[in-house]
């Protein structure tokens, strides 16, 4: 402070010769008490400054601290706030001791420098305080004891003396003294109760303090509730995790666990006891309410975040009143300078007035400062409680319904009370309605409050006129709402109609083969536009209605500040002061906000009331009834004492099996039948069981399950067997009678269910189900299911995913697949549900052999089987007979032989049918090897992409990434240009040239009309108050341009919310036709090497976030970019010297959003990738639900879902933590700009630079900086991730199309070609990529009209490529195929493909009517479809369906068994009455007598015309022309079939042998 004018020098006590006399005493010379104020500082710096060097030297060699060490000393938080408090005073001190010292005439030091080093060694105790705690050395506290005391004392005596000099409190400095005491005083007895609960310091044996239990546990690496104050409130922890992630991207194991107080675990229990507690003894059926349950277990953390919201609001309104002041004070600085002031002196030095401080500009500026520092971190308080408490609610919310699904009733499932979509819904939508309802619920009682106050201010700022600004906002408020619930109907349209465009995309996707072997693809291409243009025009609604909120939300504050001031001017004839003017533009930015988030905040609890009442109805679900085994609280034993006679099996296995039942010997070891000597595993009596509908499903069951032995439960479809086994398992309700387990028999049983229930796991997790791996064990049962051959085939053997996202397996895959797990569950019961009902017969007897006979039998098992396959009754020990839902029969074969003579005989004539349907059943491949072939099929075209899995392979990014880790650093921060700058382009240059001038022009005006403004209200603060009329003039003309420019703004808002949303559309709609137009024109070998999964994506997530993210998205950080800029502009305008400080601001903003982006990018790809396995869990579960009580793994799973709960909680956590990371960051650099701003003109002002209503437009503008900071990131980010999509979608759009022209113009070809149907195959190659090796080298063959042709040969040997190279479907390099004298190459494909026609092995249909699905081009007359269908066998089966050819197909022709489905191709090749017929394999599927229908068929029907077959059962070639065998893409033999099976090492004829 060194102001050497005149005599002012240095010195401690000022320099007049009275300062340093003691003759009073020494107590009564006030520079003296003020020295002494400085002794307990500097000891303190004394001391600890070497201690924390050499504390920080020691520890540098173990940088981390381990964050074991993180103990928290009793009242921490206590000590942080006092000494954040002490800070705060000691700076007031220090403001007040300059302010009063530059009353003085001389220099007092005394009066700040005590101040400035209480300030340092406040700061010092903190930081020492810190590394106590950390270093856990609580010895050390010793020195703060200490130090508290002393200062305390001193500045007692400072206080004592003040009072006895009569300073009172109408003194700021003795208010400050007053309030240092205080703080002194308690900062001593937080330190005294630490020393005193701890037994530190003084007392020999300390107290021992484990840290909490999460961090002893090095999985967790969510810090937040156990770091300091200071890193909370910024969170500091969360540096190293952000910035690292810049280095290598962020993985789960980074993340770690959460804190055992955010476990789904605790806070389900949390939830569960608020809500069971309500279940009173006297009504204990009355249903609990949720809400009353959600307060319960989480109203505190709510409350405590509402309170930090009130907090920040109030703190807020500091902005407004802080710059009207500053305006204020500057201009009465110029008018009168402190002069005549009148000096209240006591001991020597001036005393100011508690109100005087406040009038200091620069002081000012610095609490400006301040307030915005707590206000944002207040605010971001808040929102982090809010949204940890949100997360929880969401853990034990799902906790809770995953416990009611587990106890479902199975009626509820089956009876349709609760379907699996609800429940799902209940997952993914109705949790997170209620857990964003939790983050938006301060806001409900927040926003009220800020109104009211806001409306108070600008009341007393501006008088009346104000209210009428404020009124139009709050009139304009319901509007708002109007658009907001418009918006959310618009998006449930838009969500229909894309839903029906998706499942048209995937039929196209799903028969693309087909569609482009008929030439179809544009009419099927057409359908899915026209359902786009529906779902366009639902969007145009959606896009107009979120650019109109989008306008109010620009518009209304301009609106508003219009309406002000012209009232303003029309009341008070003279305008308002600058100072008033720009604190009611600062609050009206204020009080838009909560006004715009309202209308979302009552939406949002409108939905959460829907939600809570759906879980409610949930809840209350009908439940499971608690039998008494369940609990194994009773079980009754059946004499368990006597054991059974043990009598040897003597049945010999080696003997085949054959099914005569005349010579049937009863086998030796059954002497007895069983009675109460024999041990009963399970036993029901007097039964009758019902679904829950009151209509009894089974009535009257009596029947014991023998222990050991294997049941077999036959009867018709429908008659109550699966019901059975069901009510022994206790998912039925019983009337009446009961189950009684055997006591050591019901822990767990082993279930195969009828319909199979697979994991999204791998097949080996699949099979042991949670047991302990047994390798000899696994074997075995894969061998007794015959799953080895299926297991090779799958890309990772028994490792590969299976389920709803992994492959999809075939129904006789899938069900061997529950066999074996049921066989592999180490129980004694076991309980098959028809296991053999999707297989084969070879499968079947080798299941029922190996599995069943052996393996369960030789482990004294109990089995009981339901069948339909009465052969096998010769193995059961005891047969139960049903017939509707009644026990027809109970007993061994020999008894029923005996005494049921009828129900014999009907079996033996049933089992004889079944041995012809075995006959035939051998002669036909079988189904099995059809499976194995599909599915090497499917894998066989993926093999150039390992990847199976449909999740999205970023396709460049992969060449991108995979050079090595070490060029990741600088790769990740970049922002995608190329790609927003296609995205844009594709909207077109009109609507970019358009969005962009408009913005511009915008954003310039709203800075012309706070400009405008500026110039008005300070051209008059000459003080003459008369009204010239030369003045009035100008005013007016002042007006009438603010009027102006107002429209002007509010009509540009108008203009570019529209072109922004409409730019958005215009891109979508163009990115969608070129991707599906590039898509359905591509060559088949592009739908073999990319998954179906991948591109169904690009059209389902992909388009919907170039539909409706990124228009938001995009205006949101035009706007809030242009306004940053806008403002910074101003500011330097009116201050060029900010300019200097802005350059530092810059670079630290550059690192934080470059941090930032990468970071929040990996957290967001976590967050989804954990979501989606989590709504897989509760699906599968609410699936499988009698599987998993029957086996009794309800707890395990239970664990699975927390894990998964957790583990997506973990990621969310860490990305909202993030987000708080970044906006308070944001927000300090806000206020920094702010305070630079204020400095800066506070700084020129006194040079005369700006005029007072300058420097009011400068930090209005500095204020909004603040708010939008932050915005400019997070939506940088979100572009980022969205801009992905654009990208995929683009990588698409780079696929190369078929060459649809040919060299011949469709005009040439004559109207009826191939009239002959000859066709000659000269020197023919083809591959099917130019990168693979060709699968036909040079095949010749002629084809003479009218011949029939059969092709055989092994699979993969040439025979499919031949039928695909006549449409030219493959690329054919070298050679032609000439048909009827024209070379199909050279011809159009559409004009090729429309006149040949070709028969698939798998028959598609497509959902729509019959006559779509013959002929969608709509060419034909009903008399040849009718035609059509009768030579298909189909005209009796389609008269009898409702609409005759207008019946429904529905999705992939699923109500039509296969066979017909086959049929219906059939009849589709035969409308198009083309001379060449090619069939593939086309009658693989359909049983024996069809076959020979089929044959017929095309023999008479086709009698003219040339057909290629190619042959799966060679016997269907037999009576062909001429038969061509292929091998390995070359043609072996070529000749007449009679020809070929004479010679008798040929390759034919080993087929034939093979086949017969």
């Amino acid at each position: 402070m060194e102001q050497l004018d005149g005599g002012k020098a240095l010195s401690f006590c000022g320099n007049n010769s009275s300062a340093y006399s003691v003759a009073t005493g020494v107590l009564n010379n006030g520079c003296f008490v003020d020295a002494l104020n400085l002794v307990p500082h500097v000891f303190l710096l004394f001391i600890t400054f070497p201690i924390l060097f050499i504390g920080w030297g020691s520890q540098s060699s173990k940088v981390q601290i381990h964050h074991n060490t993180w103990l928290h000393f009793p009242g921490h938080n206590m000590r942080w706030i006092l000494t954040f408090l002490l800070l705060f005073v000691h700076v007031c001190e220090f403001a007040e001791g300059i302010v009063s010292n530059k009353v003085m005439g001389t220099n007092h030091l005394h009066l700040f420098v005590p101040a400035f080093m209480g300030f340092v060694a406040a700061t010092t105790s903190v930081v020492y305080y810190h590394n106590i705690e950390t270093s856990n050395f609580p010895k050390l506290l010793l020195v703060l004891f200490i130090y508290w005391v002393l200062a305390f004392i001193t500045k007692s005596i400072k206080l004592w003396k003040f009072a006895e000099f009569n300073v009172g409190p109408q003194h700021l400095r003795f208010c400050i003294t007053a309030m240092l005491v205080i703080l002194y005083g308690l900062l001593m007895a937080v330190e005294i109760n630490v020393i005193r609960v701890r037994k530190y310091v003084f007392f020999a044996n300390p107290q021992k303090v484990k840290p909490p239990e999460d961090l002893q546990d090095l999985g967790v690496r969510f810090l937040q509730p156990f770091v300091n104050l200071l890193s909370k409130a910024t969170y500091w922890w969360m540096n190293p995790l952000i910035i690292g992630a810049h280095k290598r991207p962020i993985e789960l194991k980074k993340i770690g666990k959460l804190p055992i107080a955010m476990r789904a675990l605790t806070n389900y229990l949390r939830l569960k006891d608020a809500y069971e507690d309500q279940r009173t003894p006297e009504d204990p059926d009355r249903a609990p309410s949720i809400w009353r349950s959600m307060y319960r277990a989480f109203g505190r953390p709510i409350l405590l975040s509402s309170t930090f919201r009130y907090l920040a609001d109030l703190l807020g309104f500091a902005g407004p009143l802080c710059i009207s002041g500053i305006v204020r004070h500057l201009k009465a600085k110029n008018d009168d300078p402190t002069e005549g002031k009148m000096k209240e002196t006591y001991l020597g030095v001036y005393f100011m007035s508690s109100t005087e401080l406040l009038q200091n500009s620069s002081v000012l500026a610095v609490l400006l400062f301040l307030a915005l520092i707590l206000q944002r971190t207040f605010l971001q308080a808040s929102y982090y409680v809010t949204i940890e408490t949100g997360i929880n609610m969401r853990g034990a919310l799902l906790a809770m319904i995953y416990n009611k699904i587990l106890r479902l009733s199975t009626s509820n499932m089956s009876m349709g009370e609760m379907t699996l979509g609800q429940i799902n819904n209940l997952v993914a939508i109705e949790t997170n309605q209620l857990m964003w309802f939790l983050f938006l619920c301060p806001n409900l009682w927040a926003m009220p409050v800020q109104i009211v106050m806001g409306v108070i201010l600008l009341r007393h700022l501006l008088g009346w006129s104000a209210v009428v600004g404020a009124s139009v906002i709050v009139l304009l408020a319901p509007v708002q709402y109007l658009i907001a619930t418009k918006l959310a109907d618009t998006q449930k349209n838009t969500l229909e109609h894309s839903t029906d465009r998706l499942k048209k995309t995937t039929e196209i996707l799903k028969g693309i083969k087909l569609l482009k072997l008929y030439a179809w693809e544009n009419i099927f291409c057409d359908s899915v536009e026209d359902t786009r243009g529906k779902e366009l025009t639902s969007l145009k609604t959606f896009a107009f209605y979120t650019s109109m909120s989008i306008f109010m939300n620009a518009a209304i504050p301009i609106a508003a500040v219009l309406a002000t001031f012209v009232t303003h001017h029309f009341i008070n004839e003279n305008g308002p002061e600058p100072s008033e003017a720009f604190a009611a533009l600062a609050l009206f930015h204020i009080l838009v906000t909560p006004l715009f988030l309202l209308s979302t905040v009552v939406r949002f609890a409108v939905k959460a009331l829907v939600s809570v009442q759906k879980l409610g109805e949930f809840l209350q679900s009908d439940e499971i009834g608690d039998d008494s085994w369940r609990n194994g609280d009773i079980s009754v034993s059946f004499e368990a004492g006597k054991k059974p006679l043990g009598m040897t099996k003597a049945i010999n296995r080696k003997q085949p099996m054959r099914y005569q039942m005349d010579n049937y010997e009863q086998p030796t070891r059954r002497q007895m039948r069983p009675s109460e000597t024999e041990d009963v595993a399970v036993k029901v009596t007097g039964g009758s069981f019902t679904w829950g509908n009151n209509l009894l499903t089974l009535s009257d069951i009596n029947i014991r399950i023998p222990t050991g032995q294997l049941t077999m439960i036959v009867g018709q479809v429908g008659c109550g067997k699966s019901s059975l086994l069901l009510a022994m398992l206790g998912e039925m309700q019983a009337i009446e009678g009961g189950v009684y387990w055997s006591n050591k028999n019901r822990n767990s049983v082993a279930y195969a269910a009828q319909k199979s229930w697979l994991l999204n796991a791998t097949v080996e997790e699949n099979i042991t189900f949670g047991s302990p791996f047994s390798k000899q064990r696994y074997k075995a049962v894969i061998d007794a299911c015959s799953l080895q051959p299926d297991i090779d085939l799958l890309p990772f053997g028994d490792q590969t995913e299976i389920g709803e996202r992994g492959i999809n397996l075939s129904g006789g895959q899938r069900q061997r697949i529950c066999v074996a797990r049921a066989l592999y569950q180490n129980t004694n019961i076991v309980f098959l549900d028809d296991p053999f009902s999707a297989l084969d017969i070879h499968l079947s007897d080798h299941l029922m052999q190996e599995g069943i006979l052996k393996f369960l039998q030789d482990d004294k098992r109990t089995v009981v089987l339901v069948t339909h396959k009465l052969q096998y009754l010769i193995h059961a020990d005891w047969i139960i007979a049903m017939k509707d839902g009644t026990v027809l029969r109970e007993g061994t074969l020999k008894d029923i032989q005996t005494h049921d003579v009828e129900l014999y005989d009907h079996w033996k004539t049933l089992m004889n049918r079944q041995d012809q349907e075995l006959e035939k059943d051998i002669q036909q491949d079988s189904q099995t090897t059809l499976e194995r072939k599909t599915l090497r099929r499917a894998f066989y075209s993926r093999e150039a992409k390992s990847q199976i899995d449909d999740e999205d392979e970023e396709e460049e990014a992969e060449e991108e990434d995979d050079d090595n880790f070490s060029t990741t650093t600088n790769r990740r921060s970049k922002i995608p240009w190329k790609v927003c700058w296609c995205y844009l382009s594709s909207g077109g240059f009109f609507m970019v040239f358009l969005m962009v001038s408009s913005k511009l022009v915008k954003h310039s005006v709203i800075v012309a009309i706070d400009y405008w403004l500026a110039n008005w209200t300070s051209s008059k603060n000459s003080s003459n108050a008369t009204m010239t009329p030369a003045v009035k003039a100008e005013q007016n003309y002042y007006l009438s341009v603010f009027i102006v420019l107002c429209a002007a703004g509010i009509t540009l808002c108008l203009i570019t919310s529209l072109s922004v949303e409409f730019l958005g559309l215009s891109s979508a709609t163009n990115l969608h036709h070129n991707l599906l137009n590039k898509i359905i024109h591509a060559p088949v070998r592009f739908f073999d090497i990319t998954p179906l999964g991948q591109i169904l994506n690009r059209f389902s997530a992909d388009t919907n976030i170039i539909d409706q993210h990124i228009p938001p998205t995009l205006e949101s950080l035009t706007r809030s970019t242009l306004l940053c800029l806008s403002a910074i502009g101003v500011i330097a305008s009116i201050t060029p010297f900010f300019l200097v400080a802005l350059v530092p601001l810059a670079v630290a903003f550059y690192f934080i959003q470059k941090y930032f982006r990468v970071a929040s990018k990996d957290l967001q790809d976590l967050d989804d990738s954990t979501q989606l396995p989590l709504l897989c869990h509760f699906s599968e579960t609410a699936e499988g639900l009698t599987t998993i009580r029957a086996f009794r793994h309800e707890a395990r799973f239970k664990q699975r879902m927390l894990e998964l709960t957790d583990t997506n909680n973990t990621a969310y956590l860490f990305l909202s933590a993030a987000n708080r990371w970044l906006e308070v960051r944001t927000d300090y650099l806000g206020a920094v700009i702010v305070l630079t701003a204020a400095a800066a003109s506070i700084w020129s002002f006194h040079y005369g630079l700006p005029s007072g209503g300058l420097v009011g437009l400068g930090l209005t503008y500095a204020l909004t900086v603040t708010n939008y900071l932050n915005w400019v990131v997070r939506n940088l980010a979100d572009l980022e991730v969205q801009m992905a999509a654009v990208k995929k979608v683009n990588s698409f759009l780079g696929t190369e199309s078929e060459n649809y022209e040919g060299s011949m113009d469709a005009s040439q070809v004559p109207e009826n070609w191939p009239q002959e149907g000859e066709i000659k195959i000269q020197d023919l190659c083809v591959r099917y990529d130019p990168m693979l090796k060709p699968v036909l080298k040079h095949v010749n063959a002629y084809i003479k009209p009218g011949q029939k042709v059969g092709i055989c040969g092994r699979t993969g040997s040439g025979k499919s490529s031949l039928s695909l190279a006549l449409f030219n479907m493959v690329d054919i390099f070298e050679g032609k195929i000439v048909i009827d004298g024209i070379d199909i190459c050279k011809l159009p494909l559409q004009t090729l493909r429309s006149r040949l026609s070709i028969i698939l092995q798998d028959p598609v249909l497509f959902s729509g009517s019959i006559r779509f699905n013959l002929d969608p081009e709509k060419m034909c007359t009903d008399d040849r479809l009718w035609e059509a269908l009768e030579i298909a066998q189909l005209k009796n089966m389609v008269k009898a369906l409702p609409g005759g050819l207008d019946a429904v197909v529905t999705e992939g022709g699923e109500n039509f068994s296969v066979g017909q489905r086959q049929l219906f191709c059939l009849a589709r090749a035969f409308v198009r009455k083309s001379s060449i017929l090619i069939m593939d394999e086309a009658t693989a599927s359909i049983d024996m007598a069809t076959e020979n229908i089929l044959q017929k068929v095309v023999m008479t029907a086709f009698a003219d015309r040339t057909v290629v077959t190619i042959a799966h059962r060679v016997h269907t070639i037999l009576t062909a022309d001429l038969v061509i065998v292929m091998k390995r893409g070359n043609i072996m033999e070529y000749d007449k079939p009679e020809t070929l099976l004479e010679q008798e090492d040929g390759m034919f004829a080993s087929f034939v042998k093979a086949d017969m």
